[in-house]
């Protein structure tokens, strides 16, 4: 009997930690935005740093990503709609093919900056923005702060408001 009290304190406790460290990784609301330094199509380095006095949607994605690419067309009706309007989504692809993640772009017909992470899901930054799925997406305002999650197209638009 004292043995089973012992496992269920040692799995509570396990559990415990797994999700202290998760809650504890994830970016929130509020946080400054972690930098992001990638490649882009043209093999030039883009920082979000770069992009400081924009509103920017970080858009993580891959070719391979059914709601990703379903995605896409909105995302581009959007960029299209706002780009004046000191709007950017930089998107961040976790491909592990250079070739399926441009034909994705020139497929789906995206203009909108592209960066792609060689190391994918194992990469510092999918750490530091604690993506877990794909698509995920972090609305960025003007100084760099994360203010909203995954936003609705409303919460870009509000965003954009001055």
């Amino acid at each position: 009997m004292k043995s089973k009290v012992n496992i269920k304190t040692i799995q509570f406790f396990v559990m415990f930690l797994f999700v202290f460290q998760v809650s504890y990784s994830q970016v929130k609301i509020g946080d400054q935005a972690p930098e992001i330094e990638l490649k882009n199509v043209k093999g030039d380095t883009v920082r979000l740093s770069d992009l400081k006095g924009k509103v920017v949607l970080i858009d993580f994605w891959a070719s391979w990503c059914l709601p990703c690419r379903k995605a896409n067309p909105d995302l581009e009706k959007i960029y299209q709609k706002y780009k004046d309007k000191g709007f950017v989504i930089l998107g961040v692809s976790l491909d592990s093919k250079e070739a399926a993640w441009l034909g994705a772009i020139k497929k789906d017909k995206i203009s909108y900056p592209q960066v792609i992470d060689p190391k994918n899901w194992n990469s510092k930054i999918v750490e530091s923005y604690a993506v877990d799925k794909l698509p995920t997406s972090f609305l960025i305002n003007e100084v760099g702060k994360i203010v909203a999650l995954n936003p609705s197209h409303l919460q870009i638009e509000q965003a954009l408001k001055p």
